[in-house]
């Protein structure tokens, strides 16, 4: 089943039964109010440990759009300019991710709709154009880094020219559409296992270089920012790590829990969807860690050649195997490699699943999705094979952080329309005064 239909109809099924709007009233029927308290009942009767199971998931979705490429050659290049001074940046970005995205998820369990259906219901037709339209573009500007990164790791792999890759990546969104039958649930655990396997990659490079502990520590927790350099390295780490898509896809895939209406439940499931999502974030967190300290520790050593720290001076997707293979060793670059092509195909679903939430949010409407997800893919694939054929690999990593620019400025078109619904009663009704316990 379609991600978007899915969410359709179990959103629907949730309004069915009744969102609580007033103290002690809902507006569903007496029938209604049977099969609420009967799910209820469900929920509150099965053991604590398995309800959060059954919410874990979503967070995984959203956690690996902290780690796509483009969020890789960020954390290298921070690493590899400013050793471990930014990791500052990266704590404090996550931390206001997770209490964004909490957000998200909130408004989702509490209405029974996702953002884009309330941006629909609330805004006149014109001004949901234009959101959808800066949603769409959001999507499309982090699939560009999906597709070169990509493209970068079976350049590595498979030894073939970067716009070759860029070709290749089409059999990867008909592997994704193949896998997207399995349905939401399955997939979730699928990109916490490319998550997984990323965590493996980069956490095993640490093993051979054994940074100081004092010193990671410190760049951590003690904010430094020495000179402009610095500070606009900050910026386009912290930028990087807040994606606008994600706000509307987690609003989403809560829905899928079909969680009972009553007040007590709602808090529940709100808690769980903190509980699960802070665990994703804290590997996605972990992750972004090991990639500033890997190139922050190859990049200061005292033994780099001049070759090597030429490198350092702008480190790219592409460059990064090099560096790591003449410090590290063959193996380490085809690790690299491996991460960076679980990392490309795991945000790929990530952002496929976005654009169907958008579409049928924004417009009612669903697109077949081997239909949508080709269209996406061919107006990423346009400019990525323009720029890896007209000015090679340097051009590719220019166009990723273009691209990253522009995610920057499509932010603020999901977050006010975000906090706005999560301020107001009309929409959370009794639940925006609830405390999640």
């Amino acid at each position: 089943m379609e991600l978007g239909s899915e969410v359709r109809e179990i959103g629907l099924e949730a309004h069915q039964v009744g969102v609580v709007h007033h103290r002690g009233s809902s507006d569903s029927s007496e029938p209604q109010k049977d099969v609420e308290s009967d799910m209820d009942e469900q929920f509150r009767v099965k053991p604590k440990w398995r309800n959060f199971l059954a919410h874990v998931g979503p967070g995984a979705l959203v956690a690996i759009g902290f780690l796509d490429p483009s969020n890789i050659e960020t954390d290298m290049q921070a690493g590899a300019e400013f050793k471990y001074e930014l990791l500052w940046v990266v704590l404090v970005g996550l931390i206001f991710a997770l209490l964004i995205q909490t957000l998200a998820a909130n408004l989702g369990v509490k209405t029974g709709k996702h953002l884009a259906e309330l941006c629909r219901e609330e805004y006149p037709r014109y001004v949901t154009i234009c959101l959808w339209i800066t949603a769409e573009l959001a999507v499309i500007c982090d699939d560009i880094p999906q597709v070169l990164g990509t493209a970068f790791a079976f350049n590595i792999l498979l030894k073939i020219p970067v716009w070759a890759g860029v070709i290749l990546t089409v059999l990867s969104t008909l592997v994704i559409l193949g896998v997207q039958r399995f349905g939401a649930r399955k997939l979730e655990f699928i990109i916490a296992a490319f998550m997984f396997t990323m965590a493996g990659c980069f956490f095993g490079e640490l093993t051979y270089l054994k940074p100081s502990a004092r010193e990671v520590v410190k760049g951590m927790f003690v904010p430094s920012l020495q000179g402009k350099a610095a500070a606009v390295n900050a910026v386009a780490l912290f930028g990087s790590i807040i994606t606008p898509y994600n706000l509307f896809l987690h609003s989403a895939l809560v829905l899928s829990r079909n969680t009972p209406r009553s007040v007590k439940s709602i808090n529940a499931a709100c808690r769980y969807f903190l509980i699960e999502c802070s665990l994703a974030f804290v590997v996605a967190f972990l992750i972004n860690v090991a990639l500033v300290v890997v190139a922050g520790t190859v990049c200061s050593a005292n033994n780099l050649s001049p070759a090597d720290a030429n490198t350092c001076s702008d480190l790219t997707l592409q460059s990064t195997p090099l560096l790591l293979r003449n410090v590290l060793g063959r193996s380490s670059s085809v690790v690299y490699a491996v991460a960076l092509l679980a990392s490309g195909q795991s945000t790929t679903i990530s952002c496929t699943f976005s654009g169907q939430v958008i579409m049928q949010g924004f417009l009612d409407t669903t697109m077949r999705s081997w239909a949508r997800n080709m269209l996406t893919r061919a107006i990423a694939i346009a400019p990525s094979l323009i720029a890896s054929v007209v000015s090679g690999p340097s051009g590719a990593a220019k166009l990723i952080i273009l691209s990253s620019m522009l995610l920057s400025f499509e932010l603020p078109f999901a977050i006010i329309p975000l906090l706005k619904f999560c301020n107001s009663s009309k929409k959370v009704g009794l639940l925006k005064e609830s405390s999640i316990q």
